[in-house]
């Protein structure tokens, strides 16, 4: 295979109400799709979704990163390159620095395009359990949002806190879906550790499943998990294989969450899985980043999760929004992320719609 051409296009698709968590609220979600094309004609996708809420690259940044590496040798010398277990570019040529979200845009297209050609195609993928995920507002807005997914077949509830009136909200939930729903909460590393203690010791009754990322610090976090019974999951605190070993070592979170913008790629989120019992949730990616998400979800059923019972990952946020780029996607139906049946990936790009949503 030999590459004819790439390119990177910035878009943003908006969503349907407000995206409210205590980083801020979104009313739009700005991406970098990469496409890269053969000289056979062969197309691979890969997506990078810029974390700058959290203090991560910025669009323009990822964006001018991807275009040098579209302009210059080195994408080529990659590209050939067979030993897709490589973590990062610069294994193979340290000129070229990238940030995560575009080493995740890098990888994802190189491993959609192998794997479109011959023996390499996978057999369609099973559907992924997904949690519904609940944007932050007023306790009775999130329950009635709650049972909208509960009737769409969801059994598990990811509510996003932080934002205040924390313990209403999971309250009404609970009430609202009863005992056997299985929920979560994330409060974005927005809680102070005596904050976070009050919050989940008075959260304890309502039988959480977990909470990801209470407060911003390791050490704050393994003081907290020794003062709580709801287990602590990692997000803004584990961004490589590294600081998954330290999160075990120091006993701060039991779990992880993988975005694979924010690791810089599924070979990088599978060695996170390997370490902690793992989840895949969506950056609020577009249906490239989606599919991605599912292959590695996939990928991490072989690893072991508390009481052995079936993840629900968090990959169900193309419902948030209002429309999208692909002819062709992953679709949501009875609670479960179903991958298209195409090669690669499978997704199939809606040109109008790109040209449309392009920044």
């Amino acid at each position: 295979m030999r590459l004819r051409s790439v390119e990177v296009i910035p878009y943003a698709l908006p969503f349907r109400e407000p995206y409210v968590t205590a980083r801020g609220a979104l009313t739009q979600r700005e991406m970098v799709l990469l496409r890269l094309r053969t000289e056979d004609g062969m197309v691979g996708l890969g997506e990078a979704v810029p974390l700058s809420l959290r203090g991560g690259a910025t669009l323009a940044h990822v964006v001018g990163e991807l275009e040098e590496l579209a302009g210059g040798d080195i994408l080529p010398l990659f590209f050939e390159h067979t030993a897709l277990e490589v973590v990062s570019i610069e294994e193979i040529d340290p000129r070229l620095q990238l940030s995560p979200p575009s080493r995740c845009a890098l990888f994802t297209a190189i491993e959609d395009l192998h794997s479109r050609y011959g023996e390499d195609r996978p057999v369609r993928q099973a559907p992924i359990p997904c949690n519904a995920t609940l944007a932050a507002g007023r306790p009775e807005a999130v329950a009635d949002a709650a049972l909208r997914w509960a009737a769409d077949g969801y059994e598990s509830f990811k509510l996003k806190l932080g934002t205040g009136a924390d313990v209403a909200q999971v309250r009404a939930v609970r009430e609202a879906l009863g005992p056997r729903a299985k929920i979560r909460v994330d409060a974005n590393a927005a809680w102070s550790l005596r904050r976070a203690t009050d919050v989940l010791v008075e959260l304890e009754p309502l039988q959480v499943e977990f909470a990801e990322q209470p407060v911003a610090g390791m050490e704050e976090a393994a003081e907290l998990s020794r003062a709580t019974s709801i287990p602590l999951a990692g997000d803004e605190s584990i961004v490589t294989p590294e600081d998954a070993e330290r999160a075990d070592a120091t006993g701060a979170f039991g779990l992880a969450g993988i975005k694979i913008s924010k690791v810089g790629g599924s070979y990088a989120g599978m060695l996170i899985g390997e370490v902690l019992p793992s989840y895949v949730s969506s950056a609020l990616d577009g249906p490239v980043g989606i599919a991605a998400g599912a292959r590695l979800a996939a990928d991490v059923r072989e690893f072991i999760w508390p009481g052995n019972s079936e993840r629900a990952h968090g990959l169900a946020t193309q419902r948030l929004f209002a429309s999208t780029i692909a002819a062709v996607e992953c679709e949501l139906r009875d609670g479960m992320l179903h991958p298209p049946p195409g090669p690669g990936l499978g997704v199939e790009i809606d040109e109008d719609a790109l040209r449309a949503h392009r920044l």
